[in-house]
């Protein structure tokens, strides 16, 4: 019974920020690693940014430099800090936590960005 709940999304203006959040809960002994994809209206699911065991962060190239992932780990807990705000990030953002060798996934959190 593992529940990983996003929030934070909205809407948003070009160039603006927002925080996204993901607070993971049920059965859970130790996360591997936990990660960040989002899937735009007629578009493929993508990865956005991943936050593993080793501190390693990674980011998908059409973010690097304006979003920003973090971890609480006493928390269960992921963030995204998204800066500067471009209409092609819009979409929904779904939030992952790897658990033993399984994947669990959220329900995930619109973003839109417009003027």
């Amino acid at each position: 019974q593992v529940q990983l709940v996003e929030s934070g999304g909205g809407l948003v203006q070009p160039g603006g920020s927002l925080r996204l959040s993901c607070a993971a809960s049920g059965s859970i002994s130790d996360i591997n690693g936990m990660a960040w994809h989002r899937q735009a209206p007629g578009k493929e699911r993508e990865f956005v940014a991943s936050f593993t065991d080793t501190q390693m962060i990674n980011y998908a190239d059409s973010v690097k430099g304006r979003f920003t992932m973090s971890r609480d780990n006493a928390k269960k807990t992921a963030y995204l800090q998204m800066n500067n705000l471009e209409p092609e990030d819009t979409a929904v953002y779904y939030c992952g936590a790897q658990i033993r060798v399984w994947w669990y996934w959220g329900q995930g959190t619109q973003v839109t960005v417009a003027s």
